[in-house]
């Protein structure tokens, strides 16, 4: 028997009198409310009612229930309300600067048609990381190694000039012990990068081909980075998409592969699901994991 159901039909048929009017206030058909009732009767060993007249009239029991159902239904009403807020209440997601404006819009309405208001939180790894340990966002993307990511985002080199060659290789930046620093061709590293799994290998590479220190270099922010490599003739580390959006010329490099790798992080593990699952595919075009089909067209 469905309790609830049962005790919302008794208030309502008690409060207005009739079953007739009982029945509508609670929107259910008059005999489901009879039948609720009758039901709830049964259940608990009395009559409720006295329908020896039109009206539905309280039974001395029905009197003495009536507190107590009534105190169920409200609670129901107040769950079912808690419910709903907590359905509608927005999911804070920590993601990368590097998602774009557009593909994080879809990937909130796509959101939604799950069932989660995303409210997008953009930020650098440790921003990110920090966000989540606060409790401030439901969930992060956090940079992990590619053997530990969801999803993997190839990375190489850009230049504001078009290279001859179809692979960037790193050792072609060396310059001799005699040249000044300031004609040294650097790389340059944006904020995203900034993490051991990719600055870390590239400094070994840096260091193995014998590049000056200063040749591998971390930027305050991607359009600091990017301005400094339309302005000279250095390489941005981006992404095939990064390369395209901000017009340069992408490469990969020769001497190392380097991803950026993510995954989903959440103290409730209920709430990665989601973002593993069913919105995996949008959340990769985000990352650029993934590309958007009209630009694989």
């Amino acid at each position: 028997m469905d309790l609830v159901g049962a005790c919302r039909a008794f208030v309502y048929v008690s409060d207005r009198g009739s079953f007739t009017l009982g029945a509508a206030a609670a929107r259910i058909p008059q005999p489901v409310a009879s039948r609720r009732v009758a039901a709830l009767e049964k259940h608990l060993g009395a009559r409720l009612f006295d329908r020896t007249s039109r009206r539905a009239t309280l039974t001395r029991f029905g009197r003495d229930m009536l507190p107590s159902a009534r105190r169920l239904v409200d609670l129901a009403e107040s769950m079912e309300h808690d419910a709903q807020r907590a359905r509608r209440a927005p999911f804070g997601l920590a993601v990368p600067d590097v998602c774009p404006t557009r593909e994080l819009a879809r990937l909130a309405a796509e959101g939604r048609h799950q069932g989660l208001r995303l409210d997008p939180r953009q930020g650098p790894p440790g921003e990110r990381v920090h966000l989540l340990r606060s409790r401030e966002v439901r969930a992060a993307v956090v940079a992990v190694p590619p053997d530990e990511a969801t999803w993997s985002v190839p990375l190489g080199v850009a230049a504001a000039v078009e290279p001859a060659m179809a692979v960037a290789y790193v050792e072609t930046l060396r310059v001799g012990r005699t040249d000044p620093p300031a004609g040294a061709r650097r790389v340059w590293i944006q904020p995203e990068d900034d993490v051991p799994h990719i600055r870390d290998p590239l400094t070994r590479i840096r260091d193995a081909v014998g590049l000056r220190p200063g040749q591998v270099a971390v930027a305050a922010s991607l359009a600091s980075a990017a301005a400094e490599v339309l302005a000279s003739a250095d390489l941005l580390l981006c992404s095939r998409r990064q390369a395209r959006e901000l017009g340069l010329h992408w490469r990969p490099v020769g001497e190392i592969r380097l991803e950026r790798g993510y995954d989903v992080s959440a103290d409730d593990a209920g709430d990665a699901e989601p973002l593993r699952g069913a919105l995996h595919e949008s959340l990769g075009r985000c990352l650029g994991a993934l590309e958007p089909m009209e630009e694989i067209r």
